[in-house]
């Protein structure tokens, strides 16, 4: 894999990522740009310990442009967006209108509230372009880009754990304008937050429990029970298993889990990186067929924190005693949709918004079981 880095107009990076070692894209953005903006503002939220970034120039970023005007797709003479080349295979550059970045604000280190201490939303945010078709989905690449994809994703995740500013590295992709995509090309993003993820810490607990208890990882405890099991099991090869999970929150949800436990996408060896793409594919098609049309979804990676998370003061917190992060962590793919029945939408209403309690409309043994007739 070729990887070609250059400097956009604005001074954001961008890295090409070539499956050809002879590929020449251009280096030169001919665009002018004004300067990116600053980070958001983390304000911290006592009542449930979380910190919220308020990103107000976030209001202004592009909205479902007509494809002839896309950012993602190639450059042309007529339109330059935001990759200058005329082609590519994957890129990926930091987030023009960014929730977090290192472009940090000082004076952002405050307070509300004696209660509600504020700082810099450091970090960073990048965009994946998966590939240059913008009609196409990650649905339709084959196996050699989605293997291109995951050696990206590695990439940046090892890079952007080395910033001091980020506690945790989360790659996902949104499909869909059910889902809330602001544009159509086919991407994904990676978020270099500042803190640990509030659902992140809550499956630490967990994991930190179990392990007291038992000695053993609790993910890679769940994962065998569920192979055992089979019921909601969707595929499987020698390294990865697909299943519905059995107290599932989404009317449609699968996670992707290697048969070892990893803390992160670095970790997975070529064979495990290979043996990925093929499984995953089949999952996408499979929900694409399920009601006859596209189904939206949100594709989550869950990677172990590289940092403990940020307290109320501001500073480090401990990641708590016992076993760290890294060894509680089991690397996952998550892969969600609201779409509950063909026209039918499930809406995180009064329950689910209010008080994070799901329910979910589709017990999980049959969605388990009409993914795998969707084959």
């Amino acid at each position: 894999m070729k990887r070609t880095p250059i400097t956009l107009a604005d001074g954001r990076p961008l890295i090409y990522f070539d499956e050809r070692d002879d590929a020449v894209r251009e280096t030169v953005d001919r665009r002018d740009l004004p300067p990116p903006p600053p980070a958001s503002q983390l304000r911290y939220d006592p009542l449930t310990d979380e910190w919220v970034a308020v990103a107000g120039h976030r209001q202004s970023r592009t909205f479902l442009p007509p494809s002839d005007e896309c950012p993602l797709c190639p450059s042309t003479p007529r339109h330059r967006g935001e990759i200058p080349a005329s082609d590519y295979d994957v890129v990926v550059f930091e987030n023009r209108f960014p929730s977090f970045s290192d472009r940090t604000v000082d004076s952002d280190a405050g307070e509300i509230t004696p209660l509600v201490p504020t700082g810099s939303g450091g970090g960073r945010c990048e965009v994946v372009c998966f590939t240059a078709d913008h009609d196409a989905s990650f649905a339709t690449l084959g196996p050699r880009r989605v293997r291109t994809v995951v050696d990206v994703l590695a990439d940046r995740t090892a890079e952007l754990s080395t910033l001091p500013s980020v506690a945790q590295v989360f790659c996902f992709e949104n499909r869909g304008v059910e889902i809330g995509v602001t544009l159509h090309h086919p991407h994904g993003q990676i978020y270099g937050y500042p803190f640990v993820a509030p659902r992140t810490r809550a499956m630490l607990d967990a994991a930190r429990r179990h392990a007291e208890r038992t000695g053993r990882n609790l993910y890679a405890d769940v994962l065998a029970a569920e192979r055992a099991a089979g019921e909601r099991v969707v595929g499987a090869n020698e390294h990865w298993t697909a299943f519905v999970p059995a107290a599932s929150r989404w009317p449609f949800e699968v996670h992707l889990a290697p048969h070892r436990q990893l803390p992160d996408i670095p970790a997975l060896s070529d064979a495990e990186r290979d043996a990925f793409g093929p499984l995953y594919l089949d999952v996408l098609r499979r929900f694409d067929r399920l009601f006859g049309t596209p189904m939206p979804y949100i594709s989550a990676w869950h990677q172990a924190p590289v940092r403990p998370h940020r307290s109320s003061s501001g500073s480090a917190g401990s990641a708590g005693p016992g076993h760290s992060a890294r060894e509680l962590s089991y690397l996952h793919l998550q892969v969600v949709s609201i779409r509950r029945a063909a026209g039918k939408l499930k809406y995180l209403a009064g329950s689910e918004s209010a008080m994070g309690v799901f329910i979910n409309d589709v017990p999980p043994e049959s969605a388990a079981r009409m993914l795998r007739d969707a084959g």
